[in-house]
């Protein structure tokens, strides 16, 4: 996620470089045009920041020195730290996760639980995600922004496992929903993230993906 910066030697990072056979239109007094590799270079470090110092401790001096830009280059962006992770958290729902296309439910499943497990057990996500969540109790607008993202990044993918086991035939038309999210993405959410036991035994992914299978196709 880290990109090359270059800044002008007046220290503006954020002006950008007009190409010369482009004619120049005239900006709003005041306006700023924002550079796309340092709004990057900001977000990754946030993630750096959060895992170093967790979101109390957490401040835009820190992130803007660990991204290499000036404290106005954030504010430019994002009014307070608050907004700056709620923006951050909410791109993840946007992102989502990459729907598996195996041909199978179980081989569905298991690419999900090896491509979420490796998420999850990431150094910067084991801290981020779990400080989020503690600071998500006392903020109510975290909170919501965690639910949102959480759900629908695992909303949308689970959605797209039971949709193709149905057309294969593997479980039957219009199972429940909210009770098909839950037995996809509680197990290992609460092995890795809530109790944090992020050494799997040999074989958990395959077996947790098979019992998966079984309990979604007895709904």
């Amino acid at each position: 996620m880290l990109c090359g910066m270059t800044t002008n030697p007046d220290g503006k990072a954020d002006e950008a470089a007009q190409g010369p056979q482009q004619p120049r239109r005239r900006a709003p007094a005041g306006a700023a045009v924002l550079r796309e590799d340092v709004t990057e270079a900001i977000r990754s470090a946030v993630f750096e920041e959060l895992a170093a110092v967790g979101y109390a401790r957490m401040s835009i001096e820190g992130i803007a020195r660990r991204a290499g830009v000036g404290k106005t280059a954030v504010y430019r962006r994002w009014r307070s730290k608050l907004h700056l992770v709620l923006d951050l958290v909410s791109a993840i729902a946007v992102q989502g996760l990459p729907a598996p296309d195996t041909g199978t439910l179980e081989g569905d499943l298991r690419l999900l639980y090896e491509v979420t497990s490796r998420a999850l057990r990431h150094p910067v996500a084991s801290q981020v995600i779990p400080d989020l969540q503690a600071e998500a109790a006392r903020n109510p607008d975290i909170a919501q922004a965690m639910q949102k993202a959480l759900r629908e990044g695992q909303e949308g993918v689970a959605s797209g496992i039971v949709a193709a086991a149905e057309r294969r035939g593997e479980v039957r038309m219009g199972i429940d929903d909210e009770m098909a999210l839950d037995l996809i993405s509680g197990p290992l959410y609460w092995r890795l993230v809530v109790i944090r036991d992020t050494k799997l035994p040999k074989g958990y992914l395959e077996k947790l993906a098979r019992a998966t299978a079984a309990a979604l196709k007895a709904l």
